[in-house]
């Protein structure tokens, strides 16, 4: 009977069991998965709305933003390092901005051009110029920059587009060569005689301005960050169809940085009963792109000096950027002037175009 009792109760609780699981009855631990999936929930939306908001800020902040790279310098030319942003103020168009970014030393990736007159004149320092040249390059260039090379004379050749390859751009200098002749020549640059530049049927001898215009268009044009241009010639231009203020332009649009070395054998205008005056032109050019020319005739210590300036200039430049107050964007020409409360010498490009996006 006992026997019986016991196998009876043992019946009723299975039953129970049975009942309760059926009934929905679960584990505590499944209980305390409701609130940890309200909080996942929570914490999705969260995220959404703020990845919905994060990209119209930085977008806007990129469309907007006015931005320069410059150096200052002392009266005898010596660059001024370890100033603030508190040290300067920026006039756009005559009225002051409100510098929203600054930075001392910009460590940006950098993109350069090399362009390289191989026209008749330039025939004694040639060889200088691509062996310094490609020194230089050694020197400046790190994994995260890239560089092209350009030559110009009767016609207009991109010799190696951008890389970050040092010895393909020495290959690429070291490859030009002096060229005079053929007046049907036309650059090997996409456009150049028939597309922006008509080349065909004219007096040609150095193409000096169509190549900054090109370099500037086709080049830098897409790029971004910081952005130079190195010219080495006489400064002489023989039969470009831009003129001086449209190679300007072009620069400024592509907001680069140009530079000129002037490099050139005086020896050889005498020689052709011709004047030297190449350097009026050339400084209205770095003036306006914030560069500038330096004089380096046929001395080869002069052009490594030269390029150790440019290569200082361009580790040590402030980079600055502000939201105009005018913000529309018609195309038209906005001067801009930044100063430094301590009364230095500002090197910077004369201000910017006011293009669409």
């Amino acid at each position: 009977m006992l026997q019986s009792s016991r196998l009876r109760a043992v019946q009723v609780l299975i039953a129970c069991f049975v009942f309760l699981v059926s009934a929905g009855w679960s584990y505590p631990q499944d209980v305390q998965m409701v609130p940890d999936q309200q909080d996942r929930d929570s914490a999705e939306k969260a995220q959404t709305r703020k990845d919905a908001e994060e990209p119209v800020a930085t977008f806007k902040a990129r469309s907007d933003l006015v931005q320069f790279f410059f150096n200052v310098k002392e009266k005898k030319g010596g660059l001024i390092p370890n100033l603030t942003k508190d040290d300067f103020e920026v006039l756009e168009n005559g009225k002051p901005q409100t510098i929203k970014y600054f930075s001392e030393n910009s460590n940006l990736p950098l993109t350069l051009g090399i362009l390289i007159d191989t026209s008749l004149s330039q025939q004694n320092v040639l060889g200088m110029e691509q062996q310094v040249g490609g020194s230089f390059l050694s020197q400046i260039l790190t994994a995260k920059d890239q560089a092209f090379v350009i030559d110009f004379n009767v016609g207009i050749a991109l010799v190696q587009d951008f890389t970050n390859s040092v010895r393909r751009l020495k290959d690429a200098l070291n490859s030009v060569k002096i060229n005079t002749g053929g007046q049907g020549a036309v650059s090997s640059i996409p456009g150049m005689g028939g597309g922006p530049v008509p080349t065909m049927n004219r007096n040609k001898g150095t193409l000096l301005y169509d190549a900054v215009y090109l370099a500037s268009h086709d080049q830098m044009g897409q790029q971004v960050d910081r952005k130079a241009m190195i010219l080495l010639t006489d400064g002489e231009d023989m039969g470009s169809q831009y003129k001086v203020r449209d190679a300007i332009e072009a620069a400024q649009k592509a907001d680069t940085i140009v530079y000129v070395l002037l490099c050139a054998d005086r020896g050889f205008y005498w020689s052709q009963g011709a004047s030297f005056g190449g350097d009026s032109e050339m400084k209205k050019l770095t003036a306006e792109t914030g560069g500038r020319v330096i004089e380096v005739g046929n001395k080869p210590e002069k052009l490594k000096a030269a390029f150790d300036q440019i290569s200082q200039e361009l580790r040590s430049q402030y980079n600055l950027g502000y939201v105009p107050l005018n913000t529309k964007k018609d195309g038209s020409f906005h001067r801009v002037e930044i100063h430094t409360k301590q009364g230095y010498k500002v090197q910077a490009r004369s201000g910017y175009f006011a293009v669409p996006d």
